[in-house]
C-alpha cells in the first residue's frame, strides 16, 4: 500500500507539485548496512540493507535534485539559522558502525565528496554487543521451533517453512520491543543459547573494531557520533540510566577518538524508544544534534529541535529512484501528519 501510495505522489506529479511548501530545510538519512543484494527467503531484517549500487544511484539523485550535502555540523548551523543559504541540505547518517560501511559505502561517498557520520554504540567495537535483532533471525532460521515463555504462557511456534519462520520472527520480534530492555536481552541470550547461535561472533563478524574505526574517522569527511552504549532504547530506562547510556557512550567515543563527540542518535528512535525527557539529556550534555528515526524532513524552528531530529529511512524494501524522488519533496510526510490530525478530530 505505502509503496502504490509513493509510486502515485510520483506518477502524479503531485510530490514535485507541493515540494516547495513541503520540503522544509533539508532530509537526514538513516542507513544501516551496505552490501552487495544477496537473496533470501527469510530475511526479516533486509528493510536494514542496501546495495552499494543503490547507495550510488541515491548520491547522484540528491546531488542532482539541487541539494547541499552538509556534515551534521554544518546541517546544525543552517538549521539553526547561522547560514544564510536556501538550498536543501543532505545529510548521510549510518547506524550501529556496520564493518560493510567502511568496504561498500565509504568509496562511494568519498568518490563524491559526500560527508556523512556513523553512529557507534560503544560496546559493540568491543566485540560485546548484542545485536538480538539479528540473533533472533539466526535463531528462527536455524530452529524448527522455538519455544518462548511469553505473557505466561508457553508459546511453541513453528519454524519449518519460511513463512512460519516470518510469522514466528515478527511475533517474538515485537514482544521482545515491548519489554524492559535487561529482560529483552535475557530471552534472546537464552534463545541464542538453545539453538547453538554465537552472540559474540555475530557482533565480531560485522561491527568495526575501535582500530577500524579510528581509521574511518581519520577521513575528515567522516562523523563518528554515539549511540548508547548497549543499544538500549532510552525510554524505557530512568532519567539515571538514560543520562548514563547517553553520557558514557559520548565520552567513550571522545575517549577512543581523542575528539569531541559532538552528534547521537537514540536506537530505534521512535516515539517509545526516545520521548522529549530523554531529547533534553541530550541538550543538557550539550550535543550539537541528536536523530531520531521518526519520519520526516527537516523543517526548521530553531535550536530547541536539535535534540529530536526526525530522519528519512534508506529502505531496502524501497530501492528505486522513484520512492527517493518523492521523499524528497516532503509530500508523503505532510499528507500522512494530515491524516493523522484528521483522525484524532474525528467524531
Amino acid at each position: 500500500m505505502l509503496k502504490t501510495a509513493l509510486s502515485a505522489l510520483h506518477y502524479s506529479g503531485l510530490g514535485s507539485l507541493f515540494a516547495p511548501l513541503t520540503r522544509g530545510q533539508g532530509v537526514i538519512f538513516t542507513l544501516h548496512q551496505v552490501v552487495p543484494d544477496e537473496k533470501r527467503r527469510f530475511d526479516p531484517n533486509g528493510i536494514l540493507r542496501v546495495t552499494p549500487q543503490f547507495l550510488d544511484t541515491v548520491v547522484t539523485q540528491v546531488r542532482d535534485a539541487g541539494f547541499d550535502f552538509l556534515s551534521l555540523d554544518d546541517a546544525q548551523k543552517r538549521i539553526s539559522g547561522d547560514n544564510g543559504s536556501s538550498r536543501p541540505f543532505a545529510c548521510f547518517t549510518f547506524d550501529d558502525g556496520y564493518r560493510d560501511n567502511r568496504v561498500h559505502a565509504h568509496p562511494i561517498l568519498k568518490r563524491y565528496g559526500v560527508p556523512y557520520t556513523i553512529y557507534v554504540p560503544t560496546d559493540f567495537p568491543e566485540g560485546r554487543g548484542e545485536l538480538w535483532w539479528l540473533v533472533l533471525e539466526e535463531v528462527v532460521r536455524k530452529s524448527p521451533a522455538v519455544i518462548v515463555q511469553m505473557a505466561g504462557a508457553v508459546r511453541n511456534f513453528p519454524c519449518l517453512t519460511t513463512t512460519d519462520k516470518k510469522a514466528a520472527y515478527d511475533a517474538i520480534y515485537w514482544w521482545l520491543r515491548g519489554l524492559p530492555e535487561d529482560r529483552s536481552r535475557q530471552v534472546i541470550r537464552e534463545l541464542a543459547a538453545g539453538a547453538e547461535v554465537d552472540i559474540v561472533a555475530i557482533c565480531r563478524d560485522l561491527i568495526m573494531t575501535w582500530d577500524e574505526i579510528r581509521a574511518l574517522a581519520a577521513d575528515p569527511l567522516v562523523t563518528i557520533g554515539a549511540h548508547t552504549c548497549r543499544h538500549y532504547a532510552v525510554a524505557r530506562l530512568s532519567a539515571e540510566e538514560a543520562r548514563s547510556e547517553i553520557s558514557n557512550s559520548i565520552r567513550r567515543v571522545e575517549t577512543e577518538l581523542g575528539r569531541a563527540c559532538r552528534h547521537f542518535s537514540f536506537p530505534y528512535g521512535d516515539k517509545t524508544s526516545a520521548a522529549p525527557r530523554d531529547f533534553q539529556i541530550a541538550a543538557d550534555l550539550g550535543v550539537a544534534t541528536a536523530v531520531t528515526t521518526r519520519k520526516g524532513l527537516i523543517q526548521g524552528g530553531g535550536r530547541d529541535v536539535l535534540t529530536g531530529l526526525p530522519r528519512v529511512s534508506l529502505n531496502g524494501d524501497y530501492q528505486h529512484g522513484r520512492y527517493v524522488e518523492v521523499l524528497l519533496t516532503g509530500a508523503p510526510f505532510a499528507f500522512w501528519n494530515l491524516f493523522r490530525r484528521e483522525r484524532a478530530v474525528a467524531p
